[in-house]
């Protein structure tokens, strides 16, 4: 075997590609650039580089763990990747290039640029922590390291309401920790062990006669979890949130801190309490109630808001639900679809975010009224726009059919009332998002504006362009071309990998 082959299945790799963003962001506060295209070039070198680790991993998957910092009772801070890690890194690892080239076209005018950098830099360093840890344990360390790197990125522009947003942010994730907490201890006391283990750590022998009490933890972990996925009553800091600098707002919304909400509360209930435990159970019908009532809530109020970036932020509220119906079906079929908008709601998001950031950058206007007519002097991004909103609708050929249409065979498949009310609920979203966004693309096109600056608009530069291109054709190959992707979806939600 080749050097470089064993150097790709060494599980250090993982440590490397979780330490190189992060003290890469914290060494750009001590270089002296003179020009600012040579902190892009740094600022994107490492995050490449960063990639091209994860995707080495990912390709060679080291079969053994690292063990990084022991502490009692064989409690550690370990690293080992397994299916679900391969899932949430590749998609971290393949969107967070393209962010950050779009940043670069986005904050030159913006202040505090460097300190931006910084914590959006490090903030991809924490995101592959959350993926590749290897238990409950490593995987909240990050979760809560995750909070503080994001939260001064919400701070950036200090206004008033940016800090009024940080403050709710960093209030909900804490208490959401809190509550996460108490799910880690239960798992080490009737636990098994904590070590990410498909099919659950719990048997009927460390169980014993607490399983009411351990379906009540699990529904707290749930929640605690679920406030960075922005489950209800605990999603209004998200909408707030949308204060922070787009190419903040679209890794908030569509990538880091959301999708980390999900992916641990993917693991918590196949890998730590186990589907087996809480399929049937009266814990799995209170949280697929939490998650349908929060699949409606979101696409409501999306219809209702004005603002531009806080009605994609609601539509993240209710498509981040679609993931977390598929995670409380409680079953394979159930997690490939979860899986399926885990990856395709990012791609579609993002895409539609960085629209959004790049209408506000070229033309100052934030409010959906103010958009007349916009299609035309930006029709590359509006196309763009177009394209997302279709995928976010289910339109077949598009990526988000592909993850709907398994959500509701899945569901339909459960064959209980409480699935079935999720499978309506999707219906009813579907309509309420073709509203809420073809609102906007009809404006753009096919209404007069009465901006006397109009005639000076334009679509943004190649910086921001690319990334867009980029996440148009991704939504097109994956919604025509899924099904090796799907496939593989099928092998991690079976356990074998």
């Amino acid at each position: 075997m080749s050097p470089v082959i064993m150097l790709t299945m060494s599980p250090v790799v993982m440590l490397a590609a979780i330490l190189l963003p992060i003290l890469g962001g914290i060494l750009l506060m001590a270089l002296p650039f003179r020009k600012r295209w040579q902190m892009e070039v740094y600022l994107e070198t490492i995050v490449i580089i960063t990639s091209a680790l994860v995707w080495l991993i990912l390709i060679g998957r080291p079969e053994e763990g690292l063990p990084v910092v022991k502490f009692v009772n064989n409690l550690s801070l370990s690293l080992r990747l397994d299916g679900c890690g391969m899932v949430f890194s590749g998609l971290v690892s393949a969107l967070w290039p393209l962010a950050m080239l779009y940043a670069f076209e986005y904050m030159e005018h913006e202040r505090h640029e460097k300190l931006f950098f910084m914590f959006y830099t490090m903030t991809y360093g924490v995101t592959l922590g959350i993926s590749f840890a290897e238990d409950m344990l490593t995987m909240y360390f990050f979760y809560e390291l995750l909070t503080l790197v994001t939260m001064p990125l919400v701070l950036h522009t200090l206004t008033r309401e940016a800090i009024l947003a940080a403050r709710r942010y960093l209030y909900y994730s804490l208490g959401g920790a809190a509550f996460a907490f108490i799910g880690l201890v239960f798992l080490l006391v009737y636990g098994t062990t904590v070590d990410f283990t498909y099919g659950g750590v719990l048997t009927p022998e460390s169980v014993g006669d607490q399983a009411n009490v351990l379906l009540l933890i699990y529904v707290i972990a749930f929640l605690g979890f679920g406030v960075k996925a922005a489950v209800c009553p605990f999603n209004s800091w998200l909408p707030q949130a949308g204060v922070a600098p787009t190419p903040v707002t679209a890794l908030l919304h569509a990538v880091a801190v959301v999708k980390a909400g999900a992916f641990a509360i993917i693991r918590l209930t196949y890998y730590m309490f186990g589907a087996k435990f809480l399929s049937g159970t009266w814990a799995q019908s209170a949280v697929m109630g939490i998650v349908i009532v929060t699949i409606l809530y979101g696409c409501s109020r999306a219809v209702k808001e004005t603002h531009l970036k806080r009605r994609l932020a609601y539509s993240t509220i209710s498509n981040l639900s679609y993931i977390l119906f598929g995670v409380t079906i409680m079953t394979p079929a159930g997690l490939v679809g979860a899986l399926c908008h885990l990856v395709f709601h990012a791609v579609i998001k993002i895409c539609a975010f960085f629209c959004a950031g790049a209408v506000i950058h070229q033309t100052k206007k934030e409010y959906v009224w103010q958009l007349n007519g916009m299609g035309r002097k930006l029709p590359l991004v509006f196309g763009a726009f177009t394209v997302s909103s279709l995928a976010l609708m289910g339109v077949p050929g598009l990526c988000g059919f592909v993850s709907k249409w398994y959500l509701a065979d899945a569901a339909a498949s459960g064959g209980s009332p409480m699935m079935y009310a999720g499978v309506g609920a999707l219906l009813i979203s579907a309509l309420l998002t073709a509203t809420y966004m073809l609102t906007i693309v009809v404006r753009a096109f096919f209404t007069e504006s009465e901006d006397p600056k109009i005639e000076t608009y334009h679509d943004p530069r190649w910086q921001m362009l690319a990334p867009i291109a980029v996440f148009v054709v991704a939504m097109l190959i994956f919604g025509l071309y899924s099904g090796l992707l799907v496939d593989f979806f099928g092998q991690v939600a079976g356990g074998s990998l």
